[in-house]
């Protein structure tokens, strides 16, 4: 379906949400927890998948859609805000950690995006959420999403949030850039992404950035944190004792905590 046209406006610095007037019978789409205020005509309804009608009009359907989503490591639900009045009507999304967010218009980026799985926060209805499978065995192991990433896709607006200040990077063709696992927030599906090994003995025992990038090669565009949220829980509670973490998406679990360089 087409996706709904929405006005917006990102308010905040450090932590930020972000402000959407709909139109009558305009919906919004977001993840659960990510609520912040509504006028009073906005009617709130949780849904299966993510309400754009792609994953098909059946309960079949409905119930694969919501499926993809628990192979992302997201709730099985959405939540949905629809203007049910005559006139305007505004619902805000907060980000749920120190960050900043960002819009991506679908409709420049050959309406597709590949995000982390966590990056996601709204979207107008429309938008479709779901899942893209990495090809390539490095880049599931030791990748920091794992095998699986989200992909948004449509022709309409979605809103992203990562930790610390996103960069947005624009590589031409061939051109390569490295960075860490851990900071990659979105890529369009041009880039040609990898893993690739550090290299070196003192790098790999002794240098404190892992053992492995995230290879990145052109042409197309990405967007990198710089404050991945495992890292800044990590350093929250480095002297509370007794804290063993999660590793940023990695299948290896504590042994991957020690490759991505940030201890475990």
């Amino acid at each position: 379906m087409r996706s709904h046209e929405i006005d917006y406006w990102i308010h905040g610095e450090e932590m930020q949400f972000v402000e959407i007037e709909l139109d009558p019978s305009e919906t919004v789409v977001a993840e659960p927890g990510s609520f912040l205020m509504m006028d009073e005509s906005i009617e709130m309804r949780t849904i299966f998948g993510d309400g754009s009608g792609n994953e098909g009009q059946g309960v079949l359907g409905k119930l694969m859609g919501a499926g993809k989503r628990i192979l992302t490591g997201e709730k099985l639900f959405m939540t949905s805000f629809t203007n049910q009045g005559y006139d305007k009507a505004r619902v805000s999304f907060a980000s749920p950690y120190p960050g900043k967010i960002i819009t991506i218009d679908l409709t420049k980026y050959q309406h597709k995006i590949i995000c982390q799985k966590d990056a996601f926060l709204c979207a107008a209805k429309g938008v479709s959420v779901g899942i893209e499978f990495s090809k390539k065995l490095g880049r599931g192991f030791f990748g920091g999403e794992g095998f699986i990433m989200q992909k948004l896709e449509g022709d309409g607006l979605a809103f992203m949030h990562a930790g610390g200040y996103i960069y947005e990077r624009t590589l031409k063709a061939g051109e390569h850039l490295r960075v860490d696992t851990g900071c990659l927030v979105a890529l369009t599906q041009d880039v040609d992404y990898d893993i690739t090994f550090v290299g070196g003995i003192k790098n790999t025992l002794f240098g404190g950035e892992g053992v492995f990038f995230a290879s990145l090669i052109g042409p197309g565009k990405v967007w990198v944190q710089t404050l991945p949220f495992s890292r800044l829980a990590d350093r929250l509670v480095a002297h509370s004792g007794g804290y063993n973490r999660k590793g940023e998406g990695s299948v290896l679990g504590g042994l991957g905590n020690i490759l991505d360089g940030d201890g475990w």
